[in-house]
């Protein structure tokens, strides 16, 4: 690709992965050194009004406040007016399928989400924004939770309706997004030269086929069970969920291969795993007793252990030894999990009645690792490149 800016630490990558894919290489880090054009100028024009009045038009435009919209900047309504309009690539009645499996798997979904895809993740230069920032290491109880719960309010009927929670928490995230990148971009401690802009378009493509593509396969391999058309309904909606979080279709997959093609290219095209990647995923994994609300030391030890194991069965012994996991034997972990899958699948059946009790067991439990506020879902944005001087948000 001509005129092609290659941040610094991509360059061995690039040249690899170029050896492999040269087009897709090139797309990928040609969208390094690209944001979101489209919802940047937007965070800008925000936070140059004063709190009340952000907080206002934000709040007043996610929930359709016709008084609000019609006081809103410009640039702001129409930024709200063309999310209305639906890609012709998406219907909502595509998804209910992918609903429906996401529903049957949720548990392992959501274990394979934090224990294979996150954790694969901050391998990545991602990991150096959330290290700089401090969100997973001051706040990474709510952060966490506040991921679990977008993925839940994407995947219940109508989430992804303009007045579902799942389509207005997409939105929440591509302007935090915007608002960290332009916090960051004034940052000393951002190197733009080595790393190109931050959570950048290619990061956030390559998260969007990691959350979709990839997640469906260590589903799969803990024991999740998914038919063809529930595979590219459970694709669709993360799609349009991403779509609207702002990435650009010029790096966004267009289904499952091509979400699996991009993962393995990005993972090229990306430096080697270093301390901040090591922090970030260690973090990670030990924060998860915390999310679920376990306060015993000894029982958090002993389920940090058990993320441990099935996140090194998931991302490979090679990955969790540069990550310096602790050493673990991997061998049947994942056949146990599945083979306690199938058994809980086929309990229900037995049970008849109780599997809509154990159903709703299991979503009750999925909810209590959720961040949900009473006073309903807060649209607040840092104020501070640093968490711990930052507004609460």
């Amino acid at each position: 690709m001509d005129n092609l800016t290659i941040p610094s630490t991509y360059i061995e990558g690039y040249e690899k992965a170029g050896r492999v894919d040269p087009e897709l290489a090139d797309r990928y880090i040609a969208h390094t050194t690209v944001g979101d054009p489209e919802a940047d100028p937007v965070v800008d024009l925000l936070f140059s009004m004063d709190n009340v009045s952000r907080r206002r038009i934000v709040q007043g435009c996610m929930e359709q406040d016709p008084d609000v919209m019609r006081e809103a900047p410009r640039e702001i309504r129409e930024f709200f007016e063309k999310l209305d309009i639906l890609p012709d690539w998406f219907s909502y009645a595509a998804t209910e399928p992918g609903i429906r499996a996401f529903h049957a798997n949720s548990a392992l979904i959501l274990q394979a989400f934090v224990g294979g895809v996150l954790v694969e993740g901050f391998t990545t230069n991602i990991s150096k924004s959330f290290l700089i920032t401090g969100r997973l290491r001051e706040q990474g109880v709510r952060r966490l939770k506040q991921n679990n719960r977008h993925v839940i309010e994407i995947f219940l009927p109508d989430g992804l309706q303009r007045y579902g929670d799942g389509w207005k928490l997409s939105i929440r995230i591509r302007l935090i997004h915007a608002q960290m990148r332009r916090l960051l971009n004034r940052s000393d401690d951002w190197d733009t030269q080595a790393w190109g802009t931050p959570l950048c378009a290619a990061h956030m493509g390559l998260a969007a086929s990691s959350f979709s593509a990839r997640l469906l396969k260590h589903s799969e391999s803990m024991g999740a069970s998914f038919s063809k058309e529930e595979r590219e309904s459970f694709m669709l909606v993360w799609r349009y969920s991403t779509y609207l979080m702002g990435i650009p279709e010029t790096i966004l997959f267009q289904d499952e291969d091509e979400g699996l093609r991009l993962y393995d290219i990005a993972m090229i095209c990306e430096p080697p795993i270093d301390f901040e990647s090591i922090i970030m995923a260690n973090s990670l994994v030990n924060s998860v007793p915390l999310v679920v609300g376990i306060e015993d030391p000894q029982e958090r030890h002993n389920l940090a252990k058990l993320v441990y194991s099935v996140s090194r069965a998931l991302i490979g012994n090679d990955m969790a030894d540069q990550l310096k996991f602790p050493k673990h034997r991997i061998w049947g972990v994942l056949f146990w999990i599945r083979l306690q899958a199938r058994y809980n699948r086929v309990m229900q059946k037995l049970s008849l009645g109780r599997s809509g009790i154990h159903k709703a067991n299991n979503f009750s439990h999925i909810i209590s690792a959720s961040a949900y506020d009473e006073e309903g879902i807060s649209y607040e944005m840092a104020d501070h490149v640093y968490a711990e001087r930052s507004q609460h948000w």
